[in-house]
């Protein structure tokens, strides 16, 4: 009885079908009882293209990881722990706090201190008086650098707020701005060592300044500088170690070169 009742529902479909997909269904089972080899083989071969294609889709898939956008960054902040670290590496590295302006003199003279390496790429605040417009001479360096990169991607150039101060300057600030650094003690500004540097941020695009802290930060995880940045200044304050050296050459990263430094900051939109 089921049997006969099976046989009536197929043959009720079949009659439903169109002749051409009966045609289709009839030829198709036909080729496969007089050459059942062809239809293994077209098996095999679907299998082996479906194996062949899924690597390619895993590296297009990875390769896409590797070059997504990074398109922010968080502020570099400072904290008290950071301004007492510069302090211990600023003495550590032999560096002394210039108490005034004939021993800021001296050291100019001695070339212990190195005019900012103004140029198309960085400019000096022209507020800046002549006599502070000093660095040490990895800071000098490390200016460079920075404003070398950050010129060939943006066509702009960075500017110079503040370099070397002295304790003198930094008393009479302190009066001023309550925002500023002490002048004495274990978190006085490092900016009495000619080590530091402030940077403006005024008329920085968000790009720039997502590309700044990403140029930025691998540079203070290696040790070579801290940052700190600054928002009632509008500022990067950076303080470049004696150790700070060039960027490491170049290696190619997706069909373009980057150095090591640069990594980070070449994902930035």
């Amino acid at each position: 009885m089921r049997i006969r009742s099976l046989f009536v529902v197929v043959v009720a479909l079949a009659a439903a079908l169109p002749p051409a997909a009966l045609a289709a269904a009839r030829n198709g089972t036909e080729a496969a009882v007089r050459h059942p080899h062809r239809a293994a083989h077209r098996r095999i071969h679907r299998v082996v293209r479906r194996r062949a294609a899924s690597p390619a889709r895993v590296v297009r898939t990875s390769a896409a990881a590797r070059s997504r956008r990074v398109r922010y960054l968080p502020p570099l902040r400072g904290s008290y722990e950071s301004l007492l670290r510069q302090n211990q590496r600023d003495a550590a590295e032999g560096l002394v706090r210039i108490e005034n302006d004939a021993q800021l003199e001296q050291l100019e003279a001695d070339r212990e201190l190195l005019p900012l390496p103004a140029s198309f790429a960085l400019r000096v605040n022209p507020d800046l008086p002549a006599n502070r417009r000093f660095c040490r001479p990895w800071t000098a360096r490390f200016l460079a650098d920075l404003a070398r990169v950050h010129y060939a991607r943006f066509h702009r150039p960075l500017q110079i707020n503040s370099a070397v101060r002295t304790v003198a300057f930094q008393r009479a600030l302190l009066a001023i701005n309550g925002n500023a650094a002490p002048a004495d003690g274990d978190v006085a500004s490092p900016h009495l060592t000619g080590a530091a540097i402030d940077i403006g941020k005024h008329g920085l695009t968000f790009s720039e300044l997502a590309w700044m802290r990403a140029w930025l930060l691998p540079l203070q995880t290696a040790g070579k500088i801290d940052v700190e940045e600054e928002f009632y200044q509008s500022c990067f304050h950076i303080t470049v170690y004696r150790t700070y050296v060039p960027p490491a050459p170049p290696r190619l990263v997706a069909g373009r070169r980057h150095t090591s430094t640069t990594l980070l900051a070449a994902r930035i939109r």
